[in-house]
Parts: C-alpha cells; structure tokens; sequence
C-alpha cells in the first residue's frame, strides 16, 4: 500500500511539471505574440506619423539605388526621425515591403513636404513626379549656344566644360538629366540622339533629291537653313523645295542667314537682315557669293527640317518672301523673278502699312497719356 501511494505522488508530480513547463511555453509564446503585436503597433504608428523635419526639403533617388541604401540615406540626412525603438530604416524598409512597393523607386530628385511622415516619402519616392532637369536643344539653335548652357548649369552637371561640337550635330530636342551627370554624358547623348534621328530620316527619303543632296551631311546642312527661313512647319516642305530647285538649276541659294553665319560664325545671334556690306562680304556661308550650299550646317536643325529636306513638296518655286513683317504669317512662293518681285512688292506694302499702323497707335497713346488716362503698354 506504501508503495502504491508514493507512485501516486510521483504521477502526480510528473503531472504537475508538465503542465508547468507546457504553462511556462505557453506563457512565452501569448508574451512573444503580444511583443511582435506591440512592435506591429509601434512601427505602424512610427511609420504614418508626422516626420522629422519641420520644413520642405529635397532628396535625391539614384539611378539604381537600392531600397537598403534609400533608407539608410533618408536616415543618414535626418529625413526620418531619430532615437526610436526601432531604428527609422528598418522601419521605413518594412512599410515598403508592406505595401509592396520595395521595387518601385524612381530615380530622381523629390521634394519632400515638411513634416513629412515615412508613408509621405514612401509614396512621394515612388508615385511623385521628381523635379525636372533639362537642357533644351532649340531647333535653329546654334552648337556655340548649347555648349553654353551645358557649361553653365552650375552645379547641377558636372565635369569639365565641353568643348564646342561640330554644327548641325545636335538633335533638337529636350534632353533630362539629374544632378551629378556629366556635361559630356548630355552632350554625347545630343550627339548620338542626332545621329540615330540622321540616319533613319535619310534612309526613309525622297530619292528624287539624291541629284543635289548626295549625303546625310548635306541633308543637315539644307535642313539647317530651312529652320533658320521659317518658324512654320506647315511651310517648310515647301521652302526646302525652293532651294533644292535653286541647286539643281544653278542658282545660288542667296539666303539670308547664311550670310549672318559667316559674319558671326553662331557665336551670336543677329535678329536683323543682313546689311549691304555683308551681303558682299566674302566668306565660306554667304550662299550670295558662292555656288551650292555652304560649307557646313548653320545651325541644329529639328526633325520636322529634316523631314522637309527628306521629303519637299514638288514645286516649281525658285523664290519666296515674307507676307508681312509678321514672320508667323508665313511667305509668299513664286516660280519666276516677276512673280517673285510682285510678292516683294506686296510685301513692301504689308510692312509700310504695318509700320504706318504702329506709328498712329504709338501718336494715339501719347495722346491718351497727356488726356489723363492710363496707358498700357503691350
């Protein structure tokens, strides 16, 4: 009987260890919920609550940055809060991952909005546009310009300045960039971005023009003195046939901007006619003194003068004058010199009555002014 009761007492402690141990693991386990569950709470309140920085700030997302890095960097120049419980990064990491954007960052430099939360600068990081960069090649610009402005971008490019690239090498069009890039990296890209565009509109061109323009080099050069004779899309077909007509008759091209060019070399932009001195002035450019086209492009041309160069209309043209002093009014085209001096004839007349019109405006608002009443000026 002794010996049945103590094994009773050892059954029962047996049982009573474990249950404890089975109490103890169960004890840890409900504290171990309840920390990941308090963690859980603490990051998602640290993660949506207002940020660190009480004013508006900026913050610059590299060309494959990882999201470790992007954390740490946001961190680092105090863009997330500081002292927390959980580090700011592993934080700002685990929201991204929640919410399923770890992927989805943007190169490009952002403004961050002040007091912005982790989830403001998640989501401005990932769906914001980034501030815009950008060097603009306008069409008719010269190389001298651009190698200009790539020069004094200050610094948001860098590297040594560029030199001067050869005429009619640039595409005209917008070129992004962030800060830190190279003046040459833009540069190279202008050039290549030319030379891509070149080819693909030479191969697609007219075949009819191969007599006059043998080469894409040549195709430039043409295209460049058709951006310079009009701002008009519309009309620039057309005035590429003017010229290409004047070359295949033997015709100096005798253009106006050719002139300025080899007085200025693109250095500088003359808004004015040629005066009669340079008319007669011997250079390379003036199409008024040499036979065919010029030595080299005039200019950068856009696409849209290539094309026109690629592809004229079928004309007759060998002339053309403005319509009006107004340049967007266009011009008026003509297949014989009497024609084209009856265009010239109306336009001296559109410019004597514009010019007339601006004179009795400029006399009637003086005399508005001496009567007491506020003029204002256009």
């Amino acid at each position: 009987m002794a010996n049945e009761r103590t094994e009773k007492r050892q059954r029962r402690r047996r049982r009573g260890g474990f249950i404890d141990i089975v109490n103890a693991l169960l004890s840890i386990v409900v504290f171990g919920i309840l920390a990941v569950v308090g963690l859980f709470l603490y990051g998602a309140n640290q993660f949506y609550a207002p940020g660190a920085v009480p004013v508006e700030s900026t913050f610059q997302v590299e060309k494959g940055t990882s999201l470790n890095t992007t954390a740490q960097l946001l961190e680092e120049k105090g863009l997330l809060p500081d002292g927390q419980l959980i580090p700011s990064s592993l934080i700002f990491r685990a929201g991204s991952y929640a919410m399923k954007k770890q992927s989805s960052l943007k190169a490009g430099v952002y403004v961050l909005k002040a007091n912005a939360s982790m989830a403001d600068i998640l989501k401005e990081l990932t769906e914001g546009e980034p501030l815009d960069f950008f060097v603009n090649v306008i069409p008719g610009e010269t190389s001298y310009s651009v190698a200009q402005k790539l020069n004094e971008v200050g610094p948001n490019l860098t590297g040594d300045p560029v030199p001067v690239p050869p005429e009619g090498s640039l595409l005209a069009i917008r070129y992004d960039f962030l800060p830190g890039d190279a003046r040459q990296a833009v540069l190279d890209k202008m050039q290549a971005q030319m030379k891509a565009k070149l080819q693909e509109i030479w191969d697609s061109r007219d075949t009819s023009i191969d007599d006059v323009i043998k080469s894409p080099e040549e195709m430039v050069t043409l295209a460049s003195i058709v951006e310079k004779e009009t701002g008009l899309a519309s009309e620039r077909p057309q005035v590429a046939s003017v010229f290409i007509n004047r070359l295949r008759k033997k015709m100096r091209l005798q253009t106006d901007p050719t002139v300025l060019y080899g007085v200025t070399e693109g250095k500088v932009v003359l808004n004015r006619s040629p005066t009669s001195a340079e008319l007669k002035q011997a250079t390379p450019y003036n199409t008024y003194q040499i036979d065919g086209l010029p030595p080299g492009p005039i200019a950068n041309p856009g696409e849209e003068a290539l094309r026109a160069v690629a592809r004229p209309v079928p004309t007759n043209d060998l002339y053309f004058v403005a319509k009006s002093a107004n340049p967007a009014d266009g011009h008026l085209f003509a297949p014989t010199y009497a024609d084209h001096r009856k265009n010239v004839a109306l336009y001296r007349k559109a410019a004597a009555e514009a010019e007339a019109e601006a004179a009795r405006e400029e006399l009637e608002a003086e005399a508005a002014e001496d009567a007491g009443e506020a003029v204002e000026s256009n």
